[in-house]
């Protein structure tokens, strides 16, 4: 095991930890009441391979261990300095730079072809696009607990740690799970703009701006349209006001450092974008795979709620919009924006 940590960390995961494919047996009933409470809005990916995700072995029956990696990615800017700029959209941190599947991808890869050249084996490389359960699994082995927003928290990362697993059909061993250390901090919760926690642990991603500006492909409700703010690629309020992310060092991985014209984009700029110019801009980045579209849906509530009246004819340019959702948004947004004039 030490020289899998040696490899690991020196294709620059900060974290590794071990379970047993079984670790989370009451993962699948959770998942299973969660879905029942449709509290997954339009994710139906989570509901259709429901059996899958709720059980490593549900994926790949011959998979006997999981080997949980963390790759730090704290921000060395404050996610909340742009509250309150009404003319500059917030994008989230995990956002401001490439795409951090290709790369943890590929380190994965390279990881598991040397544990099959050390150890044999078959193996399996997943990070974020596959039914697999990340976050109780890196909980059970041992790289933190899930916090009262949902996410993985560690003790020296804080709540900005990408996960990605690779499934194994070796007997490992195992490290000890982790146990939650949120005690009676709530703020997290209070932090939510939305109220999109029902209770501490449980999300409802309807509610959740995350969600709302990135997996919801229709108009956002008018309910949440004022609390996004500035908002137009995720929120990160939850995880940023976590207090144990005083103990969190920001990466130094050159692909996760922050992108000058991502970090505090001007609404003027971005509601100009064409679909080429919107491609070009975000080359490389999660953000290109919502579209054009949704996000110029985005940057126009923002621009609603901003109370900037030079955004006007930046807004205006919309209201002619062949897609129906932008045309609502721009119609909503020079509302907000006459009204406040």
């Amino acid at each position: 095991m030490a020289a899998l940590r040696a490899q690991a960390d020196g294709l620059g995961f900060a974290a590794l930890g071990v379970c047993s494919a079984d670790a989370v047996p009451q993962a699948g009933a959770r998942l299973r009441a969660w879905l029942a409470d449709r509290c997954h809005g339009e994710m139906i990916w989570m509901e259709s391979r429901a059996d899958e995700r709720a059980s490593p072995m549900g994926l790949w029956p011959d998979v006997r261990s999981v080997i949980m990696l963390g790759t730090n990615y704290a921000p060395p800017l404050d996610p909340l300095r742009l509250a309150g700029q009404g003319d500059t959209g917030v994008i989230s941190v995990y956002a401001w730079n490439r795409d951090y599947h290709d790369l943890i991808k590929k380190r994965l890869k390279a990881l598991a072809r040397w544990l099959v050249a050390a150890a044999g084996g078959d193996v399996k490389v997943f990070v974020d696009t596959a039914p697999v359960m990340e976050k109780p699994l890196a909980a059970a082995a041992g790289l933190g607990w899930q916090g009262k927003h949902t996410n993985l928290v560690s003790r020296s990362h804080g709540s900005w740690l990408f996960l990605g697993a690779i499934y194994t059909t070796l007997e490992l061993p195992v490290d000890a799970p982790h146990g939650d250390r949120c005690g009676s901090c709530t703020r997290c919760q209070t932090a939510c703009p939305t109220d999109a926690f029902p209770a501490p642990y449980r999300l409802d991603a309807r509610r959740c701006l995350a969600y709302l500006t990135i997996e919801h492909k229709g108009p956002i409700p008018e309910e949440f349209r004022k609390p996004m703010a500035n908002r137009i690629y995720g929120c990160d309020d939850c995880l940023s006001v976590c207090p144990w992310n005083r103990f969190a060092k920001a990466t130094e991985e050159p692909a996760f450092l922050p992108r000058a014209e991502l970090t505090a984009p001007k609404l003027a700029d971005l509601l100009a974008l064409d679909d080429a110019a919107f491609r070009a801009l975000f080359s490389g980045s999660a953000i290109k795979r919502i579209g054009v579209a949704r996000f110029i849906r985005n940057c126009l509530y923002a621009a609603g709620n901003s109370g900037e009246g030079g955004l006007i004819p930046a807004v205006a340019a919309h209201l002619g919009s062949d897609d129906p959702v932008v045309a609502d948004a721009a119609s909503w947004a020079m509302q907000q924006l006459e009204r406040q004039a």
